[in-house]
């Protein structure tokens, strides 16, 4: 069986916006469905996309609240410092909770709609261009 992976989809309360973030983080491709309840990023030099999808009011995960376990979260490697990349993520509307398990290797981030997402040094990760 062949089988690629090809999208993630978030639920989020306004499609267009979290798609933008994300697009201001990752650069890549967005398109807005004319009714602006679906949203498709894709990266950058690849087929992969993260697509958006309009779902209410979901309520977002309590960091690091063992009762209210996350259900997924995102990984990203960076060439920048995670100094200068949380300076980044903060200007285009990113927070950062206080509990940071990581140290120097990852730092955890809750994007304009409370999905978390962590960064890490490309260094620290197996990812390699």
């Amino acid at each position: 069986m062949a089988t690629t992976f090809f999208a993630v989809t978030l639920d989020c309360r306004d499609p267009a916006e979290l798609a933008g973030f994300y697009q201001g983080f990752l650069g890549g491709r967005r398109s807005v469905s004319e009714e602006g309840d679906f949203a498709v990023l894709v990266l950058d030099g690849t087929d992969v996309r993260i697509d958006f999808q309009q779902a209410g009011n979901p309520e977002p995960p309590s960091w690091p609240d063992p009762a209210a376990p996350r259900r997924h979260h995102l990984e990203f490697a960076v060439d920048e410092s995670l100094d200068e990349t949380e300076r980044l993520l903060r200007s285009l509307g990113a927070t950062v909770p206080d509990h940071q398990p990581g140290g120097d290797q990852f730092r955890v981030f809750i994007d304009p709609d409370g999905h978390l997402f962590c960064v890490a040094p490309r260094e620290t990760t197996y990812v390699r261009d």
